[in-house]
């Protein structure tokens, strides 16, 4: 039956584009409606009045008339649609009048006929399309319909196919969620069948690459059925030119090289100070790589007291890396030179390729890449260390911290922005990885090998646009359920894509793309810079939660108001304290104190009553996390509240009793030593803010949800 469906509608596809045609009629699209099972409305082709009269008389009740033309798209604009006709003479008026607006629109149209169609029960109206975004391809969206739907723009997407599953998912997924249950007294809608109507669409894209866009608008939804009032089918022009891929085991037999190399030459090498190969030399030698570094400078015989050598091909053995520090002109050459030597990885830092216009030549160095099998990190970097390695291969400041995050950027701003983070804050970092231009290895490559690096806990990526948004996808679900993946991507605000010639397509900005399907992808997506670094900061520091109830406990009544709101920001959920466990807070916390949720202690109670609190919320196994609110006083000074805080988690840790203790600081500048105590000893915390260290434990619960740890999506 999938293949009888799939020969119908590849032959009506071939024939449509025998005749230079990239808009089906909607005739056409009935055809294409019934092999995938897409619910619409009987209709039939009338070319004549007579032929439409006998048809409106087949359909008990009124119908709907409109235009047939493949060079009329917006039937309505047109004024090529006539609803609620009924009766041989008002079918005969609207039939003339369609064709004669039809005529006035373009005198030029094609005109097949007039297509009646039985007109459809009153409903909720929905969209249901399917476009094919450029990064991420064919993308099956569902939301709000009728002649709201722009204004509204309240829609989802999805990689197409999707399954039954993930269907039903998208009905929740927009704002007006409830409606289709129901609101009001109105009756739900028929869920199951509006999340087939998204299914079939999404099934037909992923099997006609050349259709480009699929538009349903309206779908009317009522509690007995779901159907499209119309069905819109477009051609693509031109299909894409695939990129060349490699597989998983590829990536990381190059990736490996890459990050842990035993040999580098650096290509440009030099002793002048101030130049590019002279500062990626000394950080190299100053870092303390133990590896072999061979300077590569025809003009010289040593540098930096090592050995310089005319060419790569003249170094001796087997070399992992290549950095080049030559200008953009000379790079090609000296990249064959690379290849002549099997060297499996070049380091592109020049700049002056693709990012000044120069697509030509950095196309040049990407096809020499291809021949001789290099894998070309950059062009237009900063370079990037590995510091497991002791590699610095940059010509930026060193950084030795070793940890568990990794970092990568498009911007080399932006890298020295995270390396200032990382250095101010003590973050220690696995790896810190320039992008630049992305002329081969990209995101999905450091994913890929950064999901398997034991000592990356956590990556944080940030990114202007991905080249090939499903294998990012798929290498985001690979790692994901290992250790979280936040993402930073830039341009939320930039236009979406504006030659789309449905209303799915107006809907499809990049933007709302990129932020549902990196969510369907399990990734923490960061809304500002300083959010990603803290995140990235914070996830590795917090234990992963095994339940959803946050208890705050309190000195301030006012930082108790504005960390609920916080913790409802972030999706979290408050947890409602049991009778028993009122009673045993109020234990320690004094009459005009308030127990309940969040737990207020107020600010002039001793050291042991903020102690005796946390203790409790760290015993019972009800309570899933906390979120505790310091507030500076004599009684109990910032560093003795971090430091019974530390004391108290350190215990009941290694009792096996881990839960994410996260905390608000307020008070005078030593609250912010305080914090940094804490912080090194598990416990997130922040001085002046309340969102902060919410939004932490917040994107530790995203991260749960999509790994599995809770149940639910992300």
């Amino acid at each position: 039956m999938a293949e009888d469906r799939v020969l119908k509608v590849r032959a009506l596809l071939d024939a449509v584009r025998a005749e230079a045609r990239t808009a089906l009629t909607a005739p056409e699209g009935k055809v294409i409606a019934d092999a995938y099972g897409i619910a619409v409305p009987g209709e039939e082709l009338a070319t004549d009045v007579d032929e439409a009269v006998a048809a409106a008389a087949r359909f008990a009740g009124p119908v709907v008339m409109k235009i047939v033309s493949p060079d009329i798209l917006h039937k309505t604009d047109a004024g090529g649609v006539v609803v609620g006709v009924e009766g041989a003479a008002d079918v005969r008026a609207a039939f003339c009048r369609i064709i004669e607006n039809a005529r006035a629109y373009d005198a030029e149209a094609r005109i097949a006929g007039v297509q009646v169609q039985e007109l459809l029960p009153k409903g909720l109206e929905v969209i249901v399309g399917a476009v094919t975004d450029p990064t991420f391809g064919k993308v099956v969206a569902f939301g709000l319909g009728g002649v709201l739907v722009e204004v509204l723009k309240d829609v989802t997407f999805r990689l197409a196919p999707v399954t039954a599953d993930e269907a039903m998912s998208m009905l929740d997924s927009i704002r007006s969620a409830e409606i289709l249950r129901g609101v009001r007294g109105q009756a739900g809608v028929d869920r199951w069948a509006v999340a087939e109507q998204i299914r079939r669409v999404a099934q037909l894209v992923a099997d006609f690459p050349e259709i480009a866009e699929v538009d349903l608008n309206p779908v009317i939804a009522t509690p007995e059925g779901a159907m499209a009032a119309d069905i819109r089918v477009i051609l693509a022009g031109k299909q894409p030119v695939p990129r060349k891929t490699y597989t998983r085991e590829e990536i990381l037999a190059s990736m490996r090289r890459l990050m842990q190399p035993s040999s580098v030459a650096v290509i440009g090498a030099s002793n002048e100070q101030g130049k590019i190969g002279n500062s990626v030399m000394r950080n190299l030698v100053d870092g303390g790589f133990s590896g072999e570094i061979h300077p590569v400078n025809p003009k010289a015989d040593d540098i930096l007291g090592r050995k310089a050598y005319k060419s790569v091909t003249d170094v001796p053995g087997e070399v992992d890396v290549a950095v080049f520090a030559i200008p953009a002109r000379f790079v090609a050459p000296a990249l064959e030179e690379v290849g002549r030597k099997n060297i499996p990885n070049a380091v592109l830092i020049p700049s002056g390729f693709a990012e000044t216009g120069e697509h030509e030549l950095q196309a040049r160095i990407v096809e020499i890449a291809e021949r001789h099998g290099i894998r070309l990190l950059g062009p237009n970097i900063y370079g990037y260390y590995s510091t497991w390695q002791d590699l610095c291969a940059t010509f930026c400041t060193p950084y030795d911290v070793k940890g568990p995050v990794a970092l990568t950027s498009q911007s080399g701003g932006i890298g020295m922005a995270i390396l200032g983070f990382a250095r101010t804050t003590k973050t220690g970092v696995s790896a810190i990885v320039g992008l630049g231009n992305k002329s081969d290895l990209d995101e999905d490559d450091l994913l890929t090998w950064f999901g398997e690096d034991p000592h990356t806990e956590c990556i944080a990526m940030h990114l202007e646009d991905l080249k090939d948004g499903r294998a990012f996808v798929a290498a985001a679900r690979a790692t994901v359920p290992k250790k979280p993946v936040v993402v930073l991507k830039a341009g939320r605000t930039a236009a979406g894509a504006k030659a789309a010639g449905s209303h799915t397509g107006a809907l499809a900005g990049d933007d709302a793309v990129y932020d549902d399907i990196l969510r369907q992808a399990g990734v923490i997506r960061a809304p500002g810079l300083n959010d990603m670094l803290e995140y990235a900061r914070a996830l590795p520091v917090l234990p992963a939660p095994k339940g959803d109830n946050v208890v705050i406990i309190t000195g301030a009544g006012g930082s108790g108001v504005l960390l609920s709101d916080a913790v409802t920001d972030n999706g979290l959920s408050l947890m409602e304290i049991p009778p028993d466990l009122d009673e045993a807070f109020r234990r320690f916390i004094p009459p005009f104190g308030a127990a309940g949720n969040p737990v207020d202690i107020t600010g002039g109670e001793p050291p042991s009553t903020y102690e005796a609190t946390i203790r409790l919320g760290l015993e019972d196994p009800r309570i899933h996390a906390l979120v505790l609110g310091y507030w500076h006083t004599i009684v109990t000074p910032p560093m003795v509240f971090a430091e019974l805080t530390a004391r108290v988690v350190a215990e009941f840790r290694e009792r096996g009793v881990e839960k994410p203790v996260v905390a608000s600081l307020a008070g005078d500048v030593e609250v912010e030593e305080a914090c940094q105590y804490l912080f090194e000893r598990g416990v997130v915390a922040y001085p002046y803010t309340t969102e902060k260290p919410v939004a932490a434990l917040g994107a530790k619960y995203r991260w749960a949800r999509a790994a599995g740890l809770l149940g639910g999506g992300s």
